[in-house]
């Protein structure tokens, strides 16, 4: 074990507050909502003990949170905050303004099904539905990786000024408790330098934010917009591979698992990583040849990385924990459309698994994938699970 890291038993949810609290922010608008509740406590936690120098606020609503974090970001001090579901809904409005207002605020949201109808389980269309608000967006699969992936954020939003969506799937992520290796606060300080940006709203400086302009003015802002995305991927590699020198941990833009001679490859995102791999080390020992491409960076997709992890692939098996009414899968439509017109051309197959949190075991993965590659090519998403 890396010296500098100590093995702490923790939820999903713990290791989100451990990687704000060691991300030094200074200003934690909150709300608590089903499943994110112990984020906040756990913050609370952090500052009662006096190890959490920031101010916490409570607003009355998640819009009100987000409508605190982007002024607090825009005066030049490091955000954090964290929502569900409904929550990340309420935000909506506000989630377009901070992109635009380039505020690098960092937010962990817990996935989780939207109403109606009511339910609390793990589902991806919460936070999939934001992916047009100009929010970089990453999906994690473990305690771990979620706490490291909130300090990488800080590491890639104030490179890009761009707010940064941290995902973690309800309950199989947020709430199961497992080992988790928790650096040093020295090691945090000298891989996250002080939040200096170029702007910030100073009396001293004065500078405004939100006026009214011209179509040419909103139309160069969005290019700039843009631009800055375009630069996510690279950086995000680069803020991974860095925090594996000092940590000896890597979690990759896109993660290849048992890709080497794969004819077929399963392709997800998320806390389905986990059984994926089970199902994988099963098809594998029967004699199969099957990987899996895990998507760790969701927006800006990858497509790069992805084209090359999937060159040399037959069939592409895509399972979606997520259903956007009339277009089927998220990833598989995202994926379907990184494909088109490239070099490549797989048979994808899309299958809704896990929606609204079913549970998916590794022997029904290999279950679909066996049907998949049965059968001819999928224009559209299936409901399996």
């Amino acid at each position: 074990m890396n010296a500098a890291n100590k093995s702490i038993l923790l939820t999903g949810n713990q290791a989100v507050a451990w990687g704000a609290r060691l991300s030094r922010p200074r200003v934690i608008p909150l709300y608590p909502i089903t499943p994110q509740t112990p984020v906040l406590e756990q913050l609370i936690e952090f500052h009662v003990e006096g190890s959490l120098d920031a101010e916490i606020i409570t607003p009355e609503s998640e819009h009100s949170v987000m409508s605190a974090c982007i002024p607090a970001s825009l005066v030049g001090v490091r955000v954090f905050t964290a929502t569900a579901s409904q929550g990340l809904l309420l935000m909506h409005e506000l989630l377009h303004y901070a992109s635009g207002a380039r505020a690098p605020i960092v937010m962990a949201n817990v996935n989780r099904t939207v109403a109606s109808p009511w339910a609390f389980w793990p589902d991806q269309t919460d936070s999939l539905s934001q992916r047009d608000t100009g929010w970089i967006q990453y999906y994690v699969e473990s305690a771990q990786e979620a706490l490291d992936t909130v300090i990488q954020a800080y590491r890639v939003a104030e490179q890009v000024l761009t707010p940064v969506m941290v995902n973690l799937d309800a309950f199989y992520v947020s709430h199961a408790l497992e080992p988790v290796l928790v650096p040093g606060q020295a090691l945090v300080d000298a891989y996250l330098p002080a939040f200096d940006p170029p702007h910030r709203l100073d009396t001293e400086k004065v500078e405004s934010w939100g006026y009214v302009v011209s179509q040419e003015m909103f139309f160069r802002h969005r290019q700039d917009l843009g631009a800055a995305i375009a630069r996510v991927p690279a950086l995000a590699a680069q803020a991974d591979h860095e925090w594996a020198e000092r940590t000896g941990r890597s979690h990759g833009v896109i993660e290849r698992y048992r890709c080497d001679g794969a004819r077929t490859v399963i392709v997800t995102m998320g806390s389905m990583c986990g059984t994926a791999r089970e199902a994988v080390d099963a098809m594998r020992e029967a004699g199969q040849a099957v990987g899996l491409v895990k998507v760790r960076l969701f927006r800006p997709l990858p497509k790069a990385r992805l084209l090359e992890a999937l060159a040399d692939v037959d069939e592409i098996v895509v399972l979606d924990r997520n259903y956007s009414p009339g277009h089927g899968g998220v990833l598989h439509q995202e994926l379907r459309a990184a494909l088109y017109g490239s070099a490549i051309s797989p048979r994808i197959h899309g299958l809704l698994a896990g929606v609204g949190g079913v549970n998916v075991s590794p022997a029904k993965i290999a279950e679909f994938v066996n049907q998949a590659t049965q059968r001819a090519v999928q224009a559209d998403s299936q409901w399996v699970c």
